[in-house]
This record gives structure tokens, C-alpha cells and sequence, in this order.
């Protein structure tokens, strides 16, 4: 399974951004499909998580009501929709694949890695 992030950029305060991530290759291997990023200085973390049907969707506290998780499951893309972005949400973007049923929040769980996308939030 191949996994292609976009939509990275740098945005102000208060503004949205739309990340997508393309899957390709053996994707039916993959149940669930999550968004984790890495902040400068930090270690990555989760941020959302679902399924290939939409179900079972799971968000981190700092970014519910904000980030919205969804799919599309004919063209095999996962999107990150963020809104009301804070600076604190600067980091580079990762989606990741994992063949467990149930959206994961650890990042063990995932086996399979796309190139993260950069996301700058300015003050």
C-alpha cells in the first residue's frame, strides 16, 4: 500500500486547510485510515482516525470540533478537513494505513506510512 499526503501549506490563524491523502496499491489490506503529525520538537501523535466505511471515527481532544475525518472509498482517498487552525497545530502531516477493524490511536498500530505534508500555522 502506497500513501500520498497533500494540501500542506501555510496558512494564518483562524484559517482552514483541507490535507488528502491517495491510497494506492493493495488498499483492501487496510481497514482503517488515521492522520498523525509531528510538531517541531515533539514526538508524532494522533490526531484522527476511521474506517474505509466511514464508521468508528475517533479524534484527538485538541482538535474535536476543529478536524473532521472522512473518506472516499471509490477513489480511495482520505481527507483532513482542519478549521479554526491555531499555530499550535504547525507540524508536518502523516496519514497512515492499519489492518486492524477499529480506528487506532497508537501509532503501532499502523503498518503503512505516506510522506508527511507541512502544515504552518501563523500568529
Amino acid at each position: 500500500v502506497q500513501l500520498q499526503a497533500s494540501g500542506g501549506g501555510l496558512v494564518q490563524t483562524g484559517d482552514s486547510l483541507t490535507l488528502s491523502c491517495a491510497a494506492s496499491g493493495r488498499t483492501f489490506s487496510t481497514y482503517s485510515m488515521g492522520w498523525f503529525r509531528q510538531g517541531p520538537g515533539k514526538e508524532r501523535e494522533f490526531v484522527a482516525a476511521t474506517t474505509w466505511s466511514g464508521g468508528g471515527t475517533r479524534y484527538a481532544d485538541p482538535v474535536k470540533g476543529r478536524f473532521t475525518i472522512s473518506v472516499d472509498s471509490a477513489k480511495s482517498t482520505v481527507d483532513l478537513q482542519m478549521n479554526s487552525l491555531k499555530p499550535e497545530d504547525t507540524a508536518v502531516y502523516y496519514c497512515a494505513g492499519s489492518e486492524s477493524r477499529w480506528p487506532q490511536k497508537s501509532a503501532s498500530a499502523y503498518v503503512y506510512w505516506g510522506r508527511g505534508t507541512l502544515v504552518t500555522v501563523s500568529s
